[in-house]
């Protein structure tokens, strides 16, 4: 983050403490508390990449959304939108890509803290072991996850989800034979591979560029349960349940207190008037 921002932050953050405190209060009270669902990536002491976090401050960060929020599945995110209400602050924590790293500390953590949390991998890393072509570009091809780790983690109760066969943008992608391959085929392998259903799909990297209203479609198509964005945002009770809005984090707690703290920044919603609505959805392939 630029210095700038460091040093603004702060400001932004502890000026706003009255009007954040003040919503979260009346959204409690009236039932309508917004839900974060964050998305962190690798969690790690070499600082390899812009988005690993440190173990010590992984802790930290969810040790203090522990002590203030509601840690819940991505089940009950769904069924309090479903619901329209929720009453209580409440936070889901998810993970992409798949990094072998988050094997060592990260999940065996969070399992045994009985944290509630979803994990998004691709399919083709995890076969091949081959690294993502964002760390290759950097310089940095670090190790995804193996299967076996995964059906590991799986079989002690964690959430695994689908982050598309390999990585692919797929905002752009317009070949039905590549969609197919990157959401449905992706779902069928991952779910041989662990020997249980797979339920939820993440889309690589996340933002509006990277989503069309026809991905969108095949994701509905391949019978997964939610879609899940990363361009920030909350999700408010009464919105769509099948379309989940997530918040990228890194490794700087005051940034994810910001985050999910009503940031009134993250109220608006680029993709609200399309997508997860009923009527770009089709019958689901079974």
């Amino acid at each position: 983050m630029n210095l700038w921002k460091r040093w603004l932050l702060p400001i932004y953050y502890y000026g706003t403490w009255p009007i954040r405190t003040g919503y979260g209060w009346l959204s409690a009270c009236r039932g309508r508390c917004p839900i974060a669902v964050v998305v962190f990536h690798r969690v790690a002491d070499d600082q390899a990449t812009p988005w690993t976090c440190p173990t010590d401050v992984f802790r930290q960060q969810i040790d203090w959304l522990r002590r203030r929020f509601e840690l819940i599945s991505l089940a009950e995110v769904q069924d309090r939108l479903c619901e329209q209400t929720s009453r209580r602050l409440a936070v889901h924590i998810t993970f992409d890509d798949g990094y072998a790293d988050n094997a060592r500390f990260a999940l065996p953590w969070l399992l045994e803290q009985k944290v509630p949390c979803t994990y998004f991998v691709s399919v083709e890393q995890v076969r091949t072991g081959k690294p993502f072509d964002h760390d290759l570009a950097i310089g940095c091809p670090l190790p995804p996850n193996r299967s076996e780790e995964l059906r590991q983690f799986a079989e002690a109760g964690l959430e695994i989800g689908c982050h598309s066969y390999s990585h692919r943008d797929l905002g752009p992608v317009k070949d039905p034979s590549v969609l197919e391959k990157e959401i449905v085929q992706a779902r069928w392998e991952l779910e041989d591979l662990l020997a249980r259903p797979v339920r939820y799909f993440a889309f690589p990297f996340g933002v509006p560029k990277n989503i069309s209203r026809e991905a969108f479609r095949w994701v509905h198509r391949a019978g997964y349960e939610a879609a899940c964005s990363a361009y920030g945002g909350y999700n408010l009770p009464g919105r769509d349940p099948f379309h989940i809005r997530r918040i990228p984090v890194d490794s700087w707690l005051l940034r994810l207190k910001n985050h999910v703290l009503f940031d009134p920044r993250k109220f608006s919603d680029p993709l609200a008037d399309w997508i997860g609505q009923s009527s770009i959805l089709e019958p689901v392939i079974r």
